[in-house]
């Protein structure tokens, strides 16, 4: 099929390395895990806490340890072997992961006596694994142009959207309904388990060590990197474009609340609604080929992320009429769910999700093509340290928010406020608005 005919995913990059296909398996696998734990961590500590705010906080606290991970993880990705770096980072994930299974323990046997673990101890072990996540992920994406050709790199990207797709589908899903039927210490367990796959998927992988020995290593290489990037305005403006996408549209952290006071269903609502995203995801990177037709790709990342807040601030809607009552009278169990309410809000983070993946397919891969193969792993961390820490910086508005205003207020003034800002900058920018793919530029 030609280019210019391809509707779906290119699954060129599966086909011709064998070594991005048990990647891209094993990230999917332990990524499903990932997912699972992040859900029931937030749900966890609303069950301790029943305060939404608290829930925030998990992203909050990490914010600032996750951007040093960033620059630190891509300096190791491009001083040492990425392999190795992957592996150790993931190591570090399972560790924390472990953690997590004891505290859940602990709780559950103080629950019977009436009383609960300490929150604090959940904020450390997320906040371990989300560094870790940052590192593996920089030094991950960084392996994409040395086992591919870089013109099948945004094919690549496409696929990593399918995978994240399943993750956070599947995920969320799984986690709610462990969560609601066999508890939080089996759902830790299934992450940890998932997990076996990313070693896998990584252990084969050949060692991919330093094209250059001019890398420089510890703080004077994180130095040359954001050196490097001060050089390179589109990527700073992609960088920009996200963390106003993340940290004014992240309604993660009010679905807990959500869940159990205006739409309905507990639990395994949460997880519908975070997988509902996913499908999103899914559906624009299986629906991806015409991706390949698009050279524009400053001015699709900025319309992509103002259909996003659109979404975002339809959702803000949404809660708003369920608090005054539209869907009627709910509960915290499935029993208790508004059908109605449920399926609009469902419908949102179905558009959130594939306004944003269209976004992310084009950012991708501005930074791999555009970047040398000796600046990838730092800028990887960078970009990593924006994406990962961007929600966190968006769950700590949307705590923030709830807690100040109503539980409608982060979704629609934070939605609202992303289409005002990237507008803005889209239309002030010219030089990001007018990049080109055919010819990529820093």
């Amino acid at each position: 099929m030609t280019e210019t005919k391809r509707r779906f995913v290119d699954l060129t990059p599966l086909k011709v390395s064998p070594a991005f296909a048990r990647l891209w398996i094993g990230a999917g696998l332990s990524g499903i895990g990932a997912q699972m734990t992040i859900m029931a961590v937030g749900l966890q500590i609303f069950d301790i806490t029943h305060n939404t705010f608290m829930v925030g906080l998990v992203g909050g606290i990490a914010l600032i340890p996750m951007l040093f991970a960033g620059p630190w993880g891509g300096m190791l990705a491009d001083s040492q072997d990425r392999r190795t770096v992957i592996l150790g980072a993931i190591t570090v994930s399972f560790i924390s992961t472990l953690g997590l299974v004891a505290l859940s323990i602990t709780d559950a046997g103080l629950e019977a006596n009436g009383s609960s673990v300490a929150v604090w101890p959940f904020y450390v072990f997320t906040t371990i694994s989300a560094m870790a996540y940052i590192i593996s992920g920089a030094a991950r994406m960084a392996v994409y142009p040395r086992i591919l050709k870089l013109e099948d790199v945004p094919k690549a990207n496409a696929l990593s959207g399918i995978s994240m797709g399943i993750q956070y589908t599947v995920g969320p899903a799984l986690a709610g309904v462990l969560v609601a039927t066999s508890g939080f210490t089996v759902t830790f367990v299934v992450d940890m388990v998932l997990m076996l796959a990313g070693f896998f998927g990584v252990f084969t992988l050949p060692k991919i060590p330093p094209l250059h020995d001019a890398v420089a290593k510890g703080w004077d290489g994180i130095k040359q990197g954001l050196a490097f990037l001060r050089t390179a305005p589109n990527i700073r403006t992609s960088f920009l474009f996200d963390i106003i996408a993340m940290g004014l549209g992240r309604p993660y952290a009010v679905l807990p609340a959500v869940a159990a006071t205006v739409i309905g269903g507990g639990p395994t609502t949460v997880g519908i609604l975070t997988a509902a995203a996913a499908v999103g995801t899914f559906s624009t990177s299986v629906l991806s080929g015409p991706v390949a037709r698009i050279n524009r790709f400053g001015l699709a990342i900025g319309r992509a992320i103002t259909v996003y807040g659109a979404f975002i601030a339809l959702f803000g809607v949404v809660v708003l009429a369920g608090m005054l009552g539209a869907f009627g009278k709910v509960g915290n169990t499935w029993s208790e769910v508004s059908v109605l309410g449920l399926s609009l809000a469902a419908f949102c983070f179905v558009g959130m999700g594939a306004s944003d993946e269209v976004s992310a397919i084009f950012r991708s891969t501005i930074l791999m093509t555009a970047a040398p193969d000796e600046m990838r792993g730092r800028l990887q961390g960078v970009f990593y340290s924006v994406v990962a820490g961007g929600p966190r910086l968006g769950d700590l508005f949307t705590g923030l928010m709830a807690v100040s205003i109503a539980l409608w207020a982060p979704a629609l003034i934070g939605g609202l406020g992303i289409m005002v800002m990237i507008t803005v900058l889209l239309r002030t920018n010219k030089r990001f608005r007018n990049y080109d793919n055919r010819t990529p530029e820093l």
